[in-house]
């Protein structure tokens, strides 16, 4: 199992400029917290994902990409979201 602050390390590098929180829950379920390290400004909150399905890199990749697909659905993100992040 990937360790949270790898988790938060590979996030933050696939999305900077955004900074990235991620938290444990009770039922050993994973919240994942995009936001604007200056602003604090929240782009994406993801709550209820598996911490035993993100064994794998694949498993990781998986992760990137659907966060990447929620974050550019985003409404929040602007009318054309970030190209940085597409």
């Amino acid at each position: 199992m990937i360790y949270l602050a790898q988790l938060r390390a590979m996030l933050e590098r696939s999305f900077s400029p955004l900074a990235c929180e991620c938290s444990v829950d009770g039922d050993h379920s994973l919240t994942v917290k995009l936001y604007h390290p200056a602003s604090g400004q929240v782009d994406l909150v993801v709550s209820g994902l598996s911490l035993d399905a993100l064994r794998t890199p694949e498993a990781m990749a998986g992760l990137i990409d659907e966060l990447r697909y929620e974050l550019g659905s985003n409404s929040l993100s602007g009318p054309s979201g970030d190209p940085d992040l597409a």
